[in-house]
């Protein structure tokens, strides 16, 4: 098959999520294109990134969320001569219908919804979800596919056997650009109310310990105290997880909690909230789950509430892993032998290309039709020229040329 894949397309969450896919399905011999929607950021010139695969999309003349710049976006599906489209968070719908336009068949990764915009996922030919959560809510769908969250094991793996450190376990957290969604703040309240030795590693992107500005004050002190050690700049993967020993994920809300296959990959047992999808990986060989003490909606009206881990949950965790070091190596080794079974991307989707040769094109539902063409008729013009690509766009492409 001939496969595009549109995404974002650089060091962020939802562009590894589409590596991995175009990764599984060439294995499966298909020949994978991606297009990196304009708007946002550029990876042009990055080489994990700025493949020949890769067409960076124009700025669509849309002001919309997910906007696509269609002369451009059929150009590309005729060029590469596509048969299947896979769209990773995709909001606006107008460029599904037009690839089913082109012939191709659609996919939707399900991530973000809402409860208003769940049944315009009909949009789509195929759905694939990655959650049981996720997958409980879309198993209308006469195509929906649930593909368990894994990674690549060979690539995110133990550095070395043993602990980090001979005094106490090192705690660790990979936030991003997102610290508070991620519950950094948390951890580091619970970390800090630790008895005997620990150590904690907090790895964000530049500037991001400004969403959690009550925990600085705290955090110097950790700092100047020598128990905590704060990287902020972009590691590509395998990432820092070699830096810790226990993968603490407090988080207040995941699509699907990426880090959690990679730290369990990596040997880190995980302490997580009793929550899905984040205890959705938790077993006793994998980790603990510490209680919810509460759960409120989202302002954006996103379809599952946000959950606020207990501290004092938290703290308990940690604590046992503090009181029982002597036994860390062992569950190290555990949760590594856990992801080898579990999380095991390529094993675990071993069944995908399958599904994709098997899928059924079906009707949109007409009025939903109808109001996908109004939206895209009335999508509110951006600053971009309309046939032309963006400045910046140009300016990149043109560097590149150049080198």
């Amino acid at each position: 098959m001939r496969i595009g894949i549109v995404s974002t397309w650089f060091e962020r969450g939802a562009a590894y999520v589409s590596r991995q896919y175009r990764d599984l399905l060439r294995r499966q011999d298909n020949e994978v294109f991606i297009y990196a929607r304009g708007g946002e950021r550029y990876a042009i010139g990055d080489p994990e990134w700025d493949t020949p695969d890769v067409t960076w999309g124009a700025a669509a003349p849309v002001k919309v969320v997910t906007p696509i710049h269609k002369r451009e976006f059929l150009r590309w599906i005729a060029d590469n001569r596509l048969d299947t489209v896979l769209f990773n968070e995709q909001w606006w719908l107008p460029p599904v219908v037009w690839a089913r336009e082109a012939g191709c068949k659609t996919i939707g990764y399900v991530d973000y919804y809402t409860e208003r915009t769940v049944e315009r996922f009909a949009a789509y030919d195929g759905l694939i979800c990655n959650t049981r959560r996720h997958h409980s809510v879309f198993s209308w769908h006469p195509s929906c596919l649930y593909l368990p969250w894994g990674t690549d094991v060979s690539l995110f793996r133990p550095l070395e056997d043993g602990v980090r450190s001979e005094k106490g376990p090192v705690f660790f957290l990979s936030a991003g650009l997102n610290p508070a969604r991620k519950g950094a703040d948390l951890a580091l309240r619970a970390f800090a109310r630790l008895t005997g030795e620990a150590f904690f590693v907090l790895h964000i992107q530049s500037g991001a310990f400004d969403t959690i500005p009550d925990v600085r004050s705290l955090a110097d002190e950790l700092v100047q105290q020598g128990r905590l050690k704060i990287y902020d700049q972009e590691v590509p993967a395998p990432g820092l997880y070699h830096l810790g020993d226990v993968y603490v994920y407090p988080s207040r809300l995941d699509g699907i909690g990426l880090t959690q296959a990679e730290a369990l990959a990596c040997g880190l047992p995980l302490i997580v909230p009793d929550n899905p999808p984040m205890n959705e990986f938790i077993t006793p060989e994998s980790g603990l789950a510490v209680p919810v003490d509460r759960l409120w909606a989202r302002w954006d009206g996103y379809y599952w509430p946000q959950c606020l881990a207990s501290v004092d949950g938290l703290q308990v965790a940690m604590q046992a892993f503090v009181d029982d070091f002597a036994s860390l190596a062992q569950r190290q080794r555990q949760a590594r032998a856990y992801a080898e079974e579990h999380l095991d991307w390529y094993k675990n989707g071993a069944g995908l290309n399958d599904w994709l040769a098997s899928l059924k094109s079906h009707e949109i539902p007409a009025g939903m039709l109808r109001d996908i063409r109004r939206e895209e008729r009335k999508a509110p013009a951006s600053n971009c020229a309309l046939l032309k690509r963006s400045t910046t766009l140009s300016r990149l492409l043109k560097l590149k040329r150049n080198k």
